[in-house]
């Protein structure tokens, strides 16, 4: 049985059409059906009703391609293995992180990975805490840093360091120019700009509100960091967002909040079981250097300074 007739089999099971299948694999239709009869040849079962308008798995085909996935996951695997180079003069490590991650910890970690192993390609993604999970169960990354709440079984959990969200605002802002602690009524009366709720931090910051009965003042909501960050530096609006941001952001100002917001657990995730390269391991490696004695040391202290 050759790899290709897998590929077209999940092909069609994903677009549930084979015109559409046929396009994305650049193969001709007649092609794509011929080689999806000869499987179910081999396999001597139907694996595709093709009665109605949408092609759909029949339920030998539901079983089946369980296994064809699997197979499809550890052949990938194997090919990478194959092309792990112990010395580490080659190679790829794919990373991807929860939003938050990218203000103060993604910029000193691959920047010193480059630093020490420049042969290595990093490809890194940001995506929520869901897309990183499925991506890691889906083979398409090596490591994962989100949080420690993750919900599938299959996932690895190494907790890094405790996170915790707190006040932001620009040195322009009246906040900056005070020392209070800001409890709830107060906050209630800051205009702040929140990270829409696709963001893990979202659902802590509308926990925190309905936990202490805040009616927040949302004078914004966006869905890139990078944005709040550029607003609030106006001194107009304030934010929500981790205090362990003022390890690349020092400019700004972060106010105690009483009662504070709980801290959350930042956690490397990677697949259970999964073929670890060298160059992943090293960097997951270096990653826990950085957070005991190097240059992420202080991202620990920050979640208990408020």
């Amino acid at each position: 049985m050759l790899l290709r007739h897998i590929r077209y089999l999940i092909a069609v099971a994903e677009h549930g059409n084979f015109t559409r299948a046929a396009e994305t694999l650049r193969v001709s239709q007649p092609a794509l059906s011929q080689q999806i009869r000869q499987l179910e040849s081999r396999l001597g079962r139907q694996l595709f009703d093709r009665t109605g308008r949408m092609v759909r798995l029949t339920d030998f085909g539901s079983a089946y391609i369980v296994y064809a996935r699997r197979a499809l996951l550890d052949l990938d695997a194997g090919r990478r293995a194959l092309g792990d180079v112990r010395d580490l003069s080659c190679g790829q490590v794919r990373v991807a992180v929860t939003p938050t991650f990218t203000e103060y910890l993604v910029g000193p970690l691959i920047g010193r990975f480059r630093t020490l192993y420049p042969a290595i390609s990093v490809e890194l993604s940001e995506s929520p805490l869901e897309a990183v999970e499925a991506a890691l169960n889906n083979d398409q990354i090596d490591i994962g840093i989100g949080f420690s709440d993750v919900r599938s079984d299959d996932i690895d959990v190494e907790p890094l360091f405790g996170e915790r969200l707190t006040l932001v605002a620009g040195g322009a802002h009246p906040l900056a120019r005070s020392s209070i602690t800001v409890v709830p009524n107060q906050l209630a009366d800051i205009p702040l700009a929140l990270l829409t709720g696709n963001f893990v931090s979202r659902r802590y910051v509308d926990d925190y509100f309905l936990a202490h009965r805040i009616k927040p003042t949302i004078a914004l909501q966006a869905n890139s960091i990078s944005a709040v960050l550029k607003l609030i530096r106006r001194g107009e609006i304030a934010a929500i967002l981790p205090s362990a941001m003022q390890h690349e952001h020092p400019d700004l100002s972060y106010v105690p909040l009483d009662p504070p917001f709980p801290v959350r657990t930042a956690a490397l995730l990677r697949r259970r079981h999964a073929y670890h390269t060298v160059a992943s391991i090293t960097f997951c490696a270096l990653l826990r250097e950085m957070l005991l004695t190097g240059e992420l040391s202080r991202l620990k202290a920050f979640a208990t300074s408020d």
